[in-house]
């Protein structure tokens, strides 16, 4: 009786670390509508759909930094490996021209996590509406 108590012990307890991670895998992170409203200090540079001073953020995620086509980049982010995802892009956005050095992103950063985590809420949310960024 102890064994079996002891063994549905242990499958309760991993059945709720299983839960919890995969609930944590899958739950929302970040606030895109606050995002949004982050994204206004990336409008000087950077639109959506079209670039400007700055690549184009349709088709970010998953996409090679320096990889826009018809975009011109610095050496240093043509030299630097990344593929951008929601890790690569919230150790980028604390300190882009630290992270990439040479970079032409003149941008100082977002210190605040919570603020990364909802402008990469956002650009994720955006980039993947085909009413903003139609597949090519």
């Amino acid at each position: 009786m102890k064994i079996r108590s002891h063994c549905h012990s242990l499958l309760l307890i991993t059945s709720a670390l299983l839960l919890a991670a995969c609930g944590g895998a899958n739950a929302p992170q970040g606030d895109a509508a606050h995002g949004k409203e982050l994204y206004a200090q990336c409008a000087g540079c950077h639109e959506l759909s079209k670039n400007m001073a700055g690549p184009k953020h349709c088709g970010l995620m998953g996409r090679a930094a320096g990889s826009v086509s018809d975009y011109a980049y610095s050496e240093a982010m043509l030299d630097s490996g990344i593929v951008w995802n929601e890790k690569t892009l919230d150790e980028f956005l604390i300190a882009p021209i630290a992270y990439v050095n040479g970079t032409r992103m003149g941008f100082a950063g977002l210190t605040n996590p919570t603020d990364r985590a909802d402008l990469i809420a956002y650009l994720r949310e955006a980039t993947s509406d085909p009413a903003i960024c139609s597949p090519d």
